[in-house]
């Protein structure tokens, strides 16, 4: 069996175990964001489907695929380049320039734009997992937050006289919120 389809079948056993924990839901479980952190660091989504928000991890996925797919292709780009511009300015007549319809100039300012792509995909790639991490601990935090139907806002237009003894009238919303006992 190769890696990839046992670490699938780890992921599916954990969450598995994780599900079996939640079986009866009128006993409160404490839920922990610690837990949560820890399992996102460990492996990206693992913390989202703990707090039983899977429809975030294909999100999360394409996120990090998509910068890391961006790591690849800036890197390749900025190493063609990179070894061309070394190419065209060294003074070895037998090496062979693989694009002749660019000036040196041009090689180093295409190095240099797929060398900036690539840090900027190195970042991006971190802040994707970083607020995989973020993302888990908060939804871990909010678990238990319970939205009832006791607060409402009601937004109305309203009317009111400027001044005292003037006829000029002013208009507009009036925010009520209320709290229901």
């Amino acid at each position: 069996m190769n890696r990839f389809a046992a670490t699938i079948l780890l992921i599916f056993a954990f969450l598995n175990i994780v599900k079996a924990q939640n079986i009866d839901d009128t006993t409160s479980v404490a839920h922990s964001p610690r837990k949560a952190t820890i399992m996102s660091a460990c492996l990206p989504g693992l913390g989202q489907a703990y707090n039983h928000k899977y429809w975030k991890i294909p999100i999360l996925y394409a996120g990090l695929g998509g910068a890391g797919y961006a790591i690849v292709w800036n890197n390749n780009k900025y190493q063609d380049f990179r070894k061309a511009y070394i190419a065209r300015t060294d003074t070895i007549d037998s090496t062979i320039d693989n694009f002749p319809r660019y000036s040196a100039s041009n090689l180093l300012d295409l190095r240099n734009y797929y060398r900036h792509n690539l840090e900027l995909s190195v970042i991006i790639i971190t802040a994707v997992y970083i607020l995989n991490i973020v993302d888990a601990s908060v939804d871990a935090h909010l678990y238990d937050f319970d939205i009832s139907d006791d607060l409402s806002l009601r937004i109305q237009p309203s009317v009111w006289n400027v001044g005292p003894g003037t006829s000029s009238f002013g208009g507009g919303l009036s925010l009520t919120f209320k709290f229901k006992p």
